[in-house]
């Protein structure tokens, strides 16, 4: 069982503990912010030379997020490291856990990153937590399009991987539409979901951790 890594304290390597994040966006910055306000010393990995949260990081590697020089880098700054958005590749964090702890893991971002696996995933869940996803079905082929199923429509056509905050998302109403839609999104992997009425919404965050019961709420836990 591991140790928390208690802000302030410091590592085996005799230098101030160090969180690295893969990726350099808003929410990284809000880690990078909070981390630092805890005490720690942060590194970012992000190619976007003026990313936000490799300008305010005390580390900032600007390399592709599959590099491997600059994954080997984060792992020597850094003491534990995790991702800001689901769309970092999952091999390189798979590449980082063989060396330092990463949360999560590569095998739940891969889940996450793709809309097929995820959904599958939900199904199989639904039978211990009585919550099943919006009715769907993958088309990956010509025939699977053809084969939708009629109370699928009006629905909601979204790429596999790689689409978020409405990109990779078409609104469609009849077959018809829904060809097009698939032609202008490349005939990539795709989800169709029902659209539903919604009544509320409500966002879930779940965490984990394989520390003790004494882990505080202000250590990191890989």
């Amino acid at each position: 069982m591991r140790q928390p890594l208690l802000p302030g304290s410091t590592s085996d390597r005799g230098q101030q503990l160090t969180l690295g994040v893969m990726g350099g966006g808003q929410l990284g910055r809000m880690f990078v912010h909070s981390a630092q306000a805890m005490g720690y010393f942060t590194a970012v990995l992000d190619p976007d030379p003026a990313s936000p949260a490799g300008r305010v990081s005390h580390y900032h590697i600007q390399t592709a997020y599959g590099d491997e020089q600059g994954l080997a880098q984060l792992m020597q700054r850094c003491d534990a490291i995790t991702t800001e958005f689901e769309n970092v590749p999952a091999p390189a964090l798979m590449t980082l856990a063989a060396h330092r702890p990463v949360a999560p893991g590569a095998n739940a971002v891969a889940v996450a990153q793709d809309r097929v696996k995820e959904k599958a995933l939900f199904v199989a869940c639904a039978a211990d937590s009585g919550v099943n996803p919006a009715p769907y079905a993958s088309i990956t082929t010509p025939e699977l399009l053809a084969a939708v199923p009629a109370s699928l429509l009006p629905g909601i056509l979204k790429t596999s991987t790689l689409g978020y905050d409405g990109k990779g998302q078409v609104r469609v109403t009849n077959r018809e539409e829904l060809a097009a839609a698939w032609d202008q999104l490349g005939r990539v992997p795709c989800v169709l979901e029902q659209m539903l009425p919604l009544v509320a919404e409500w966002t879930v965050r779940v965490c984990t951790s394989p520390c003790s019961a004494t882990c505080t709420a202000t250590a990191f836990c890989p």
